[in-house]
């Protein structure tokens, strides 16, 4: 049985208007009703045929040619095989799952020769796919001279250990190919100091001693000793023990360092706060758009690229509403399905962005064949990291790539969402308006004369606050205002008493 990947449509109806879209979603409940309907699949009977097939996947081939390696194992990405374990679901999403593996061997240097899945109530505990089936993906991975497998899913060491037996060359899981691609993309002195500590996390458990390094130990020498004898008596300590405590004593030192780092960015964070400036997260599935929005708003002039994971150092930038509240906008890492709870673990800091925000801006990929599996993906990120309760505005990016269906399907899911595009501009000024709209508004009403040598306090009712009126006397700049606690404290001594 043969199935392929297909690439994502762009629509013949591109030009069908946006607005209508959310009012024909609304109208159309039948076509919802319908649309629950189509999925059939009771996740408890297969197929004699389908539980015996290790599915072949089509369509995965790449031309990139660079070199890649994972720190310590040294396992070279050159030449891959994937495969992947399909436990629930249709057809399409283990598909497009794999489809996403392939994307992430592509973003790490790979070249991606074949693609299999393999069909079972859950993974095999020994090898992940089974002991006949390791067997067909020997045969496989020696016809296409693949060097690496590449696995769907986190594997244990003892599956590691007991596929890499059978197939005969190494393999990677879903997990450590992540790590990679981010030890690649890092470029802060954070980002790096972070990704090595989610590298060692997965690492150590997976340490697999060589040949003389799973008994080579010596005991504690007594005084005056040399080579052998009483003095090297003892339990010692192996080569991969001695492993094993330097990978825990470096992880000590980097989490020493990312608290440190994290000082900074909190002192920042804190100044932001005494100075009532409103926060804007960018959230998302990894390639959504994320960096591209924010220049789009900003002008930041952030590095774009169709890539898995191009960001990885948040990003915060300065930016206006329409009606001129000055807010900033956080630029965060992308998400992704199965994120590695190590790099949840070790990003936290960095996440904490989302976290302290006013608002998130929820970026999803309106022209990926499976949106909603992006979003649920994300926000169990979100609710990871304890930012559930903030509050969520959904914008569906690539609309001039999109399906007009899939829009409507989102926006009928989705009330509190709003259609964009970056490449294109469309839908953005919408989008600065729903920001404004959307920010805290300052609670405190005032009337105050500002003396003109005051100019500070006037300028910070601008930027913090929302002026209702601004009248300039002989005595001063006469302002009536909405304004933050802290702000009306200090505008206090200028109130202006109003007659009843």
């Amino acid at each position: 049985m043969t199935s392929t990947f297909e690439s994502r449509s762009n629509s013949d109806s591109q030009g069908k208007r946006l607005s209508d879209l959310r009012a024909e979603a609304l109208m159309d409940e039948d076509l919802a009703a319908n649309d629950e309907g189509f999925d059939r699949y009771d996740g408890e009977q297969y197929d004699r045929s389908e539980r015996a097939a290790l599915r072949r996947v089509a369509g995965l081939s790449t031309e990139l040619q660079d070199v890649t390696e994972v720190e310590y194992r040294q396992l070279r990405l050159e030449r891959v095989v994937l495969v992947g374990v399909w436990t629930d679901g249709t057809v399409e999403e283990a598909e497009n799952s794999m489809a996403e593996l392939a994307a992430l061997a592509e973003t790490a240097g790979s070249e991606v020769l074949d693609g299999v899945i393999q069909r079972r109530d859950k993974p095999d505990p020994a090898t992940y796919i089974g002991s006949g089936k390791a067997r067909e993906l020997r045969d496989i991975v020696a016809s296409t001279g693949a060097d690496t497998v590449v696995c769907d899913g986190e594997l244990t060491p003892g599956q590691l250990i007991q596929l890499e037996d059978v197939v005969k060359v190494k393999v990677v899981d879903r997990t450590a190919l992540i790590l990679d691609i981010f030890a690649q993309h890092a470029k802060s002195r954070e980002g790096k100091a972070q990704v090595s500590l989610a590298q060692m996390q997965y690492m150590l458990p997976r340490l697999r001693g060589w040949g003389a390094s799973l008994s080579r130990q010596m005991g504690g020498g007594g005084s005056g000793s040399s080579g052998g004898g009483m003095a090297t008596r003892g339990p010692g300590e192996t080569k991969i023990e001695t492993d094993r405590r330097r990978i825990r004593e470096k992880m000590a030192k980097l989490r020493r360092e990312i608290v440190d780092m994290k000082k900074g960015r909190d002192t920042k964070r804190q100044e932001r706060r005494r100075n009532q400036v409103p926060s804007v997260a960018i959230a998302g599935y990894t390639n959504a758009g994320k960096s591209s929005i924010l220049n789009r708003l900003t002008g930041a002039g952030v590095l774009v690229e169709n890539s898995l994971f191009a960001t990885l150092d948040p990003t915060v930038r300065r930016a206006q509403t329409p009606s001129g509240r000055v807010y900033t906008l956080a630029d965060t890492v992308g998400f992704v399905r199965h994120l590695p709870h190590h790099l949840v673990e070790a990003f936290r800091s960095t996440m904490e962005e989302v976290a302290e925000a006013d608002l998130i801006l929820h970026v999803v990929d309106g022209s990926h064949p499976e949106p909603e599996t992006q979003l649920a993906a994300v926000r169990e990120v979100i609710v990871s990291v304890d930012a559930q309760n903030v509050r969520e505005v959904v914008v569906i990016n690539k609309a001039d790539a999109a399906d007009p269906l899939v829009l409507q399907r989102l926006l009928r899911r989705e009330p509190h969402a709003i259609v964009v595009s970056a490449r294109t501009g469309l839908g953005m000024e919408e989008l600065l308006q729903l920001i404004d709209s959307e920010l805290p508004r300052p609670a405190i009403e005032v009337q105050a004369l500002i003396p003109y040598t005051r100019g500070d306090l006037v300028s910070r009712v601008h930027a913090e606050g929302e002026p209702i009126s601004t009248e300039h006397t002989g005595e001063g700049t006469l302002l009536h205002a909405k304004v933050a606690a802290e702000l009306a404290a200090e505008l206090e001594k200028y109130a202006v008493v109003t007659q009843g």
